[in-house]
């Protein structure tokens, strides 16, 4: 219903041309003719298997000769009086100059009678003229109440045909709905008919099954990867503050919070020297937050055609926003937005990406929490780290004596092995200057050169690994000397 009241009042307001880039074709089809009936007023369709036809009155017949764009839009700029055009996939056609100067003419027409052409396609690509007179429809994503309509539909359809053993409380069936949002409408349903035709049940079992496909469908998306975070934050060594900070945010993101009167929290910002452990920060929040972890692929989102790359983003972060509350991970922001403060270096793309990110982060309503890492504060355009778009930002320093300790316990522990039989202090002053995956890589290299000779690992070994190694605060010390100067009176220590 919100879909087809915009959709409504789009058409309502005079628009001569909106284009909109679904998969949900028959879904915005309906809409569309829901929409005519609405305003009263007339409806052709028109795809190139059929040329065009009425599209309320369905034993009308086929305009004849009208299956090729132009001559379709030919015979439509003979009519009179104001209507509905709704047209698939007619944006590969527009390559075609004949075609792209009849749509143009059209247009002008189609502006002074009242009328509106609907593009649906998969993709688009519009012409700059063409893209000039368009304006976009998006389509939202299903919220519980759809979902729930769905899942009902699709079993009692599934049902009829062969029947389905049903076996789920209204409580489990809640816990379906809300492992389903995030996904279109066909996905959604896909995902109902894959479970339940599979052994002719569908009960609790299948909300394990739920996700499982919902994940498989994020990873084939491309946008977003669902990222398994078994990490505990007792799995970090050091940074105590800002496990603390964490700790007293733990449970902002329900509804109870909301009702008590906190706002949800936005998220943080970690910078810090390679290797600190920001990345495992994010998976760890998720972990300790028991909520679902959706990592950015900032490289995907980028696309050739002008204007895809702004919508990838926005339907990634409505995606993000429809699957709430959750952790939302941008690893290394300053490389999707490296360009935002140069105009010239990309026609202006990254910064164009960067403002559409920038005013989810402000107007954003729905429990996401981001948790964005960056190494190169000097690619970081300067609006990110104005106060007011985090919550917080915090400085990940390379750990201290007490916290390499606590590092080496920990991955030595991992590994199966006992700590108390290394030489823990003698590790932790050796390893100075180390990060954390620093430490863990010289216990892993250590593990290897005494599983080649046949030995068991010592203290020795680790430390020959240590010294023969020089960190990255040696090899690039002094880009990290000037990341710290700039840290201290601009970031909070996570230490």
């Amino acid at each position: 219903m919100r879909d087809s009241q915009r959709l409504k009042d789009m058409i309502a307001s005079n628009r001569s041309c909106i284009s909109c880039v679904t998969f949900e074709e028959s879904y915005v089809r309906d809409i569309v003719i829901n929409c005519a009936v609405a305003l009263k007023k007339d409806l052709f369709i028109w795809t190139i298997t059929e040329g065009l036809r009425n599209g309320i009155i369905s034993d009308d017949g086929v305009v004849p000769n009208t299956d090729h764009p132009a001559a379709a839009m030919l015979h439509l700029a003979h009519q009179h009086g104001p209507r509905i055009v709704l047209m698939l996939d007619l944006a590969g056609h527009l390559d075609d100059q004949r075609t792209l100067r009849v749509m143009r003419d059209l247009l002008y027409r189609f502006e002074r009678m009242g009328s509106t052409l609907v593009m649906v396609d998969y993709k688009s690509n519009l012409p700059k003229p063409i893209e000039s007179y368009t304006s976009h429809f998006y389509v939202s994503l299903p919220d519980e109440e759809e979902l729930e309509s769905i899942v009902l539909n699709t079993l009692r359809a599934l049902n009829k045909k062969s029947p389905i053993e049903m076996g789920v409380t209204r409580g489990q069936l809640k816990v379906i709905i809300r492992n389903l949002l995030g996904l279109t409408r066909k996905q959604a349903e896909q995902i109902i008919v894959d479970c339940a035709t599979e052994n002719h049940k569908f009960n609790q079992d299948d909300m394990n099954s739920v996700m499982a496909l919902k994940r498989q469908l994020l990873q084939g998306d491309g946008l977003l990867e669902y990222i398994e975070s078994p990490t505990s934050l007792d799995a970090i060594g050091g940074l105590g503050k800002l496990k603390q900070w964490l700790k007293f945010r733990q449970n902002t993101l329900d509804k109870d919070a909301q009702e008590y009167g906190l706002d949800s929290p936005r998220g943080v910002l970690m910078l810090g020297v390679q290797g600190a452990g920001k990345s495992l920060c994010a998976k760890a929040i998720a972990t300790a937050w028991q909520r679902p972890l959706l990592r950015m692929d900032t490289g995907a989102l980028y696309d050739r055609y002008i204007g895809e790359s702004e919508k990838r983003l926005r339907e990634s972060l409505m995606q993000a926003e429809m699957m709430s509350p959750n952790i939302l991970w941008i690893d290394e922001i300053e490389k999707a937005f490296a360009s935002a403060a140069s105009r010239n270096s990309d026609g202006g793309l990254s910064q164009r990406m960067f403002g559409t990110l920038l005013t989810w982060m402000q107007e954003h309503t729905k429990p996401v929490f981001l948790v964005a890492t960056a190494n190169d504060i000097e690619a970081l355009p300067p609006e990110l780290l104005r106060k007011g778009r985090f919550d917080e930002i915090f400085f990940v320093d390379l750990p201290l004596f007490e916290t390499r300790k606590e590092i080496f316990n920990i991955h030595l522990t991992k590994r199966k092995r006992d700590a108390k039989a290394f030489d823990i202090d003698a590790l932790a002053t050796a390893s100075e200057g180390f990060s954390g995956a620093e430490i863990e890589q010289a216990i892993v290299s250590a593990m290897h050169i005494a599983y080649h000779n046949d030995m068991l690992l010592e203290t020795s070994h680790i430390l020959e690994v240590v010294e023969t190694s020089p960190p990255l605060s040696v090899t690039m010390k002094e880009k990290v000397d000037a990341l710290r100067d700039w840290a201290k009176q601009r970031c909070v220590p996570a230490e």
